[in-house]
């Protein structure tokens, strides 16, 4: 009783095999509708699960994208056997290059990221910069010193007052 599936009589074949009978047995060259593949199962063999419908779909989808049946204006069809295999979305994988003669497989795989530094080594030097001459350090081409200019605060006053006299 463990073997057998729940709600399923045991007569029954499996839905692949009928869905190819069905395909067979209705017209090979137009192929058949998800309809009629149901009618004809129906039919022959009476007895069906609850989800029946929901099987034969399942089944249906799986074959085709799996390429036993091709679907074609609404028909499912055996595909044709000089057709060249269908490509999958997307850009096809590069092949891999197989391995020189006498090469061995690293027994570990590189760690992904960047290499942890090591905290035994010394650190390195830094790079002395050139010392420019004094008439061309802050000065460019064109006479203006780099950058923004500094602001300049308004008003002459040096204790903030603009115009104000103490007496």
């Amino acid at each position: 009783m463990a073997t057998e599936e729940v709600g399923k009589p045991p007569s029954l074949p499996p839905y692949p095999q009928m869905i190819f009978e069905a395909v067979g047995a209705l017209n090979q060259n137009e192929g058949a509708n998800k309809s009629a593949i149901s009618k004809y199962i129906e039919s022959r063999y009476g007895d069906l699960p609850a989800g029946h419908s929901n099987l034969l779909s399942a089944h249906l989808t799986r074959m085709k994208d799996t390429g036993e049946l091709s679907f074609f204006k609404n028909n499912y069809l055996f595909p044709d056997p000089t057709a060249p295999p269908k490509r999958g979305r997307g850009r096809p994988p590069k092949p891999k290059d197989p391995l020189a003669p006498g090469s061995v497989l690293p027994s570990e795989p590189k760690p992904r990221g960047r290499p942890k530094k090591d905290p035994n080594a010394e650190p390195t030097p830094k790079k002395p910069k050139p010392a420019a001459p004094p008439s061309q350090q802050s000065v460019s081409k064109t006479g203006r010193p780099r950058g923004r200019p500094r602001k300049v605060q308004p008003g002459g006053a040096p204790n903030g007052g603009a115009g104000v006299e103490q007496s």
